[in-house]
C-alpha cells in the first residue's frame, strides 16, 4: 500500500526531479509532487513524495528528516489528510 510524505523547507530551486532521486536512495517511489503557486509557477517550499510501502516510508522519515537538501534542512513526516474548503 502506498504511503504519502509531507516534505518541507525545500529550497525553491528544487525540482521534482531532484527530490525524487533523494528518496529513491530509500526504496520505490510512486509519485513526486511540489506544490507551485498558481499565479506565479513559483515553488511554495514544499511538496508530497509516495512511497510504494508503509516501510519505506518510515525509512525515509527516519533518514530524511532534519537532512540537509540543497542548503536547506528538509523536514519530512507522515501526510495528513486535505480538510474540506469552505
Amino acid at each position: 500500500m502506498n504511503k504519502k510524505l509531507f516534505v518541507g523547507n525545500l529550497p525553491f530551486q528544487a525540482t521534482e526531479d531532484s527530490l525524487r532521486d533523494i528518496f529513491s536512495g530509500i526504496g520505490n517511489v510512486e509519485s513526486v509532487a511540489i506544490i507551485t503557486d498558481r499565479a506565479t509557477g513559483r515553488s511554495k517550499g514544499f511538496g508530497f513524495v509516495e512511497m510504494s510501502t508503509e516501510a519505506e516510508a518510515k525509512r525515509a522519515i527516519e533518514e530524511l528528516d532534519g537532512k540537509e537538501f540543497e542548503g536547506r534542512k528538509m523536514f519530512v513526516s507522515e501526510a495528513k489528510p486535505m480538510q474540506p474548503r469552505n
